[in-house]
């Protein structure tokens, strides 16, 4: 294949994967939080019933987030624990796999953590965080237009990111307050102040094509779209976020609570094989992004390189112009690990920092959670831990205390 078929057939796919303006729209609504008590449209979460059987029903963004939940399907891991699985249902977007989960068509499912958090307590709908799905795994990406080299050089400037509610927002905004910058939401029209920051809600697959045509001039978000913004839209990673917070969660495995409590051997028997595949994932990065693409069980629509290049570049010499990676034998990490189990100090953080971080729309639902009670209401541990005594070699990733597994200082710096 000539190069230009080869970049013809990648642009085809970011055409094909591109959201509709429907799921973009109510995605916005939704992660935008229009209205406090809000429900998406024709969906109401307090009533949705799971499906009364024990077929594993996966559903799934194409990104390596999903990994843990890919790998567990296509190695067989399900089959191995004595599950029958379908095979994952690819959904272009948040709301969509949000609103197929909550109607039951999905049992089994992968989140931006912030996004149970809004489903949880903003809709009282009973979803149980089971375990993180990955750490790290995300990046800020500025076009080479820009000139960017820090945080710093980034006023005056239009960032995209994937949803209010994401990760993505949360820790480009520490990175925008550290430098002194203001974060707004305005009109791409208008004109910003030397100190502003215009934040955009953009699907990932238009991101690449955006900076490309410096409709945006950098944008945050999960791989394998950084490693293809690098590789085809003259993009350059700023800074990988897992490098500003320690082994930070993004993507969380996520159930219905209801089926945890009805059917917990089931369950069980669904986490030993999560966790297994965090593991089998960890240890064979480059086997598990080439089974996953275009190349392999084509569960990713994404080139085998791109999605390789997702999961394994990470060597200091090649992020030096900018510095991209400043604290790697500090923290140990790689572009994309997997450590399943969901560290409370984590969760705590996060609904500390979706309180200071601007977002569109009404947040009034945050003001009553408390840290401490969201840790302890939202999370299941105990069928995680189950699992890690069953399967071994979690205790190998980065940031995991092998005498003390289960708890974690968090450390952000910027």
């Amino acid at each position: 294949m000539s190069k230009n078929e080869e970049d013809k057939l990648d642009m085809d796919y970011l055409n094909k994967y591109e959201m509709s303006r429907r799921d973009f729209m109510m995605d916005m609504m939704a992660m935008g939080g229009l209205a406090a008590g809000m429900t998406m449209p024709g969906l109401s979460f307090a009533n949705a019933t799971p499906p009364d059987d024990e077929v594993v029903r996966i559903g799934y963004l194409p990104i390596t987030d999903a990994t843990a939940l890919l790998v567990a399907h296509g190695m067989g891991f399900f089959e191995d624990e004595g599950l029958k699985s379908e095979k994952p249902t690819l959904i272009r977007g948040w709301s969509p796999l949000v609103e197929g989960f909550a109607a039951g068509k999905f049992n089994l499912v992968h989140f931006l953590k912030p996004i149970p958090v809004w489903m949880r307590y903003n809709n009282d709908f009973p979803v149980k965080i089971m375990s993180w799905a990955h750490i790290n795994g995300s990046a800020l990406v500025v076009g080479k237009h820009t000139g960017a080299e820090d945080f710093k050089d980034l006023g005056g400037m239009q960032i995209a990111v994937p949803y209010w509610y994401s990760m993505h927002n949360i820790v480009l905004q520490m990175g925008l307050r550290s430098a002194g910058l203001k974060p707004v939401i305005k009109d791409q029209s208008e004109k910003l102040a030397k100190d502003e920051v215009n934040l955009t809600i953009m699907p990932p697959p238009d991101m690449p094509p955006a900076l490309a045509a410096k409709k945006v001039d950098a944008f945050i978000v999960a791989e394998p779209f950084n490693a293809f913004g690098e590789m085809k839209a003259g993009g350059k990673i700023l800074r990988f976020t897992g490098d500003m917070w320690k082994n930070h969660p993004c993507c969380v495995v996520c159930m219905n609570e209801n089926t945890v409590k009805a059917n917990p051997e089931w369950t069980q028997k669904v986490m030993n094989a999560i966790v297994r595949a965090e593991v089998y994932a960890q240890e064979n990065k480059e086997e598990v992004a080439m089974m996953m693409s275009r190349d392999g069980k084509k569960y990713l629509p994404m080139p085998g390189k791109a999605v390789v290049r997702a999961m394994t570049a990470y060597d200091e010499e090649s992020y030096q112009t900018p510095n991209a990676i400043r604290h790697k034998s500090e923290f140990n990490n790689g572009r994309i690990d997997f450590s399943p189990y969901p560290y409370p100090s984590a969760t705590k953080l996060i609904i500390e920092s979706m309180n200071e971080t601007l977002v569109g729309g009404d947040k009034t639902f945050l003001n009553k959670l408390d840290p401490q009670f969201v840790a302890d209401d939202l999370v299941d541990y105990k069928h995680v831990k189950v699992a890690m005594e069953k399967y071994k070699g979690w205790e190998k990733a980065p940031g995991v205390d092998p005498a003390n597994p289960f708890e974690r200082e968090e450390v952000v710096k910027i």
